[in-house]
């Protein structure tokens, strides 16, 4: 017998919607088992999850604040791999963004609410646009992998902002600790029904909104499908697919800087070090799991906000590491990887 690998000519819709799915139950169940070393009951554990992150006011809201930098960094790397473009540095471009709309806030002098967060919004777009941009241009004019640049560019982005609140924006009241001063109350979003909920969550959702029109509803959306379907045939047609890439990338970037400005203006109020737990790294998984769309990557990134808090309260309730947070989404990601294999292909025996 002769295992033969080969590729589906067509899959199911059932097939294809149920695999994903499928990928998560099993994913959950490898996760018990790491739970059960530990001597945890993984029912009692997943039960914990869904009653902390969803089962109260508190927990419900704080789930949406964890969603509000995902929604944004997944969109933004969604956006990429439209075009078949990896952008691997939503988590340097989110630092970026914050850098940028810290600057505003600190330097800027505005004195109007509106006006001091439009400016925000607008430097954090920009600071990550030019971040991804740069990887843009080096792919668009001499073909240097996106993966690596993009990655690197990350730790670049950390520690530059490192330097600034450790250095010249350190707080001089701050006692030695390093972050910024405190922003006025002009840089800072609305909270909502007494929690942490802040207006950043529904500026996620109408940039979901609006980006989910702009790929399926304008020229540029079509062509950026186009482009990462059948570049060649992008090009006969006459699409510039050097400047499609860099414009791409740009608005990747700055989409997912806009999740630092979300967090620096709507939770921390100020930046320091560490401002992100990983959103940006969360973000391809997002995206994946979402199969690049918009409202998808809405849903996904809720579901791992309750991941996150559910996460947090495992760690008070039975000293549980984060890092099973992270190794839960690492066995998503990987089963559904398979998942997509058996979508695309079928394994199959065969007589010699």
């Amino acid at each position: 017998m002769k295992l033969v690998i080969e590729r589906r000519e067509i899959s199911s819709r059932l097939f294809r919607f149920s695999a994903p799915l499928v990928s998560i139950a099993v994913a959950l169940f490898v996760a018990g088992f790491l739970l059960l070393a530990g001597d945890i009951n993984p029912l009692a554990a997943y039960q914990e999850i869904i009653v902390e992150s969803l089962g109260s006011r508190y927990g419900l809201s704080e789930t949406l604040v964890k969603t509000t930098p995902l929604i944004f960094a997944g969109l933004g790397v969604s956006l990429a791999f439209r075009m078949q473009i990896w952008n691997i540095g939503a988590e340097g471009q989110l630092y970026m963004g914050a850098m940028g709309a810290t600057w505003v806030a600190l330097f800027s002098g505005i004195q109007n609410h509106w006006l001091m967060l439009t400016a925000m919004f607008l430097a954090a777009f920009m600071c990550g646009g030019v971040w991804a941009g740069v990887a843009g241009f080096l792919r668009a004019r001499w073909q240097v992998n996106e993966v690596i640049v993009t990655l690197l560019m990350n730790y670049i982005a950390i520690l530059w902002i490192d330097y600034l609140v450790y250095g010249p924006w350190k707080d001089p009241r701050g006692f030695n600790f390093p972050y910024t001063a405190v922003f006025a109350d002009t840089a800072r979003f609305a909270e909502y029904f007494n929690t942490r909920l802040h207006s950043g969550f529904f500026l996620a959702l109408a940039c979901a909104l609006i980006l989910f029109l702009f790929i399926e509803r304008t020229i540029w959306g079509y062509e950026i499908k186009v482009i990462g379907s059948n570049p060649k045939a992008a090009q006969y047609a006459g699409m510039q697919t050097g400047m499609a890439i860099f414009g791409v990338l740009f608005l990747s970037g700055a989409i997912a800087g806009l999740a630092g400005f979300s967090e620096v203006a709507g939770l921390q109020h100020r930046l320091q070090h560490g401002i992100s737990p990983g959103y940006g790294y969360t973000a391809i998984i997002i995206a994946w799991l979402a199969k690049r769309s918009a409202i998808g990557v809405v849903i996904v990134s809720f579901l791992l906000g309750v991941l996150f808090v559910g996460g947090e309260s495992l760690q008070l309730t039975w000293q549980l590491p984060v890092a099973f947070v992270y190794a839960f989404q690492g066995l998503i990601l990987f089963f559904l990887l398979a998942s997509d294999f058996f979508i695309i292909y079928r394994p199959r025996l065969i007589r010699r």
